[in-house]
């Protein structure tokens, strides 16, 4: 047994293997056959690291769009999160083009034509085509969610009209070999379930090669309502923005506080085997439980917690949101929330955002597959809150999180591997 003192908040034993080089294309996402993780058509790893950019190109012209894109593929992010219709009573984009005739999500609102120079021709749909192209361009790919929970709930989207809608949405994006679908959007499943399933089953049926998820409610993952049905392909966690003393309502089915590594430990041992990660956590610069702004807000070291705690619970990997990128702020907008108060250009280069990138590049530069869960080689293994240790390991390799700065203890006989190398990782800075 090996007992270290740690001093930065990453322990790992490993045997080096050579890192997975940059995609110079784009092809299609798949899962992996072993189930858990995320491919390229080329068999290639793929590691999510999404940044949740809501309202594109709803508050983004197309100058701006670019900006976004390019600092987020500099950080490292490969995924952008948007709603491709966030308020159907507002469904315009920045230019002030409808999405919509009458609200009626199965009218779509377009034109002839596509040229930017022509107002005529340029419609909203057109828009969310330029920024799914410009992604692409960058290595990005564009995960949507079709339209808002809040719009179902109120009563804007009926079955038929869904039905409609995601044929539309079926059709017209299945050309674009970056686009994923996030399902849903922020209510439980079991809500107006009717309408996901008939979204779902559209879009899949017009676009089977895209992958597909459901963006659940706070405090839920996918599974918990879709994890059979046959247009989900992997899963989705919303482990929400309270802290341990904020918890869940006491309605509600989990009180896993801060614990976000249990919805992925509950999805993990789910049959059949899909992959899971957080896609939406925390979010830096937002206040602890979004409403109250006497709160302290969220900070680096806490998105880095829910970060490697979740992958290395086995999460296929972690989407990241900063306050004011996620809803475009700028000073001034009738539409703030949660006591936004900087530029989103400012929030681009929020220190957590600058941080992501250095747990894709240590994942993906271990063998990638082999890659699970494994809290068996830990010693103590009995921390609670922010004294729980997470260790992941495979094939000549093993990783412990720590966030707390306690003692490390290690079953050097479980390992499975005669460690060549052991080194401290420092996940605000990538140093080893």
């Amino acid at each position: 047994m090996m007992k270290l003192k740690q001093w930065l908040v990453l322990f790992i034993l490993c045997c080096l293997v050579e890192q997975v080089g940059a995609q110079t294309s784009l092809p299609r996402l798949r899962i992996h056959k072993e189930g858990r993780y995320f491919e390229t058509e080329g068999g290639k790893p793929f590691f999510w690291m999404g940044d949740t950019g809501w309202l594109l190109w709803v508050k983004c012209k197309r100058e701006e769009v670019i900006q976004y894109l390019d600092t987020r593929r500099a950080q490292g992010f490969n995924v952008i999160q948007v709603m491709v219709l966030h308020e159907l009573k507002h469904a315009c984009n920045a230019y002030g083009d409808s999405a919509l005739y009458n609200l009626d999500v199965s009218k779509p609102l377009v034109t002839e034509g596509n040229r930017f120079s022509d107002k005529e021709e340029y419609d909203y749909w057109d828009h969310v085509e330029f920024v799914i192209q410009q992604a692409a361009e960058r290595g990005i790919y564009v995960a949507m969610v079709p339209v808002w929970g809040s719009n179902v709930k109120e009563g804007l989207v009926s079955e038929e009209q869904a039905l409609s809608y995601g044929n539309f949405l079926g059709k017209r994006f299945a050309k674009f070999s970056n686009v994923v679908w996030l399902n849903g959007g922020d209510l439980r499943g079991n809500e107006f379930r009717k309408v996901w399933e008939a979204i779902g089953l559209q879009i899949k049926s017009n676009n089977p090669e895209a992958l597909m998820s459901f963006h659940p409610r706070g405090r839920y993952s996918s599974s918990e309502w879709f994890h059979e049905s046959s247009w989900l392909d992997f899963n989705m966690v919303q482990s929400g923005h309270r802290n341990y003393t904020q918890d869940t309502l006491s309605s509600d089915k989990y009180h896993y506080g801060e614990d976000n590594w249990r919805y992925i430990s509950d999805d993990y041992a789910k049959k059949p085997v899909k992959p899971t990660f957080d896609g939406e956590p925390i979010y830096e610069d937002i206040p602890q439980g979004l409403h109250d702004y006497k709160m302290p807000t969220w900070k680096a070291a806490d998105i880095r917690r829910y970060s490697y705690w979740s992958v290395f619970a086995g999460g296929a990997g972690i989407s990241y949101g900063q306050n004011a990128v996620m809803q475009f702020h700028r000073p001034g907008d009738a539409d703030a929330n949660y006591n936004v108060k900087e530029h989103w250009m400012q929030g681009l280069n929020a220190a957590a955002a600058q941080q992501m990138k250095y747990l894709k590049e240590l994942i993906v530069t271990h063998d990638y597959f082999s890659r699970k869960p494994d809290n068996e080689i830990l010693a103590d293994n009995s921390g609670e809150r922010y004294h729980r240790k997470l260790a992941t390991r495979g094939d000549g390799f093993a990783m412990v999180y720590v966030y707390d700065g306690s003692t490390i203890s290690i079953k050097a006989l479980q390992l499975g591997f005669m460690p060549s190398k052991k080194y401290w990782f420092n996940p605000r800075n990538g140093s080893k």
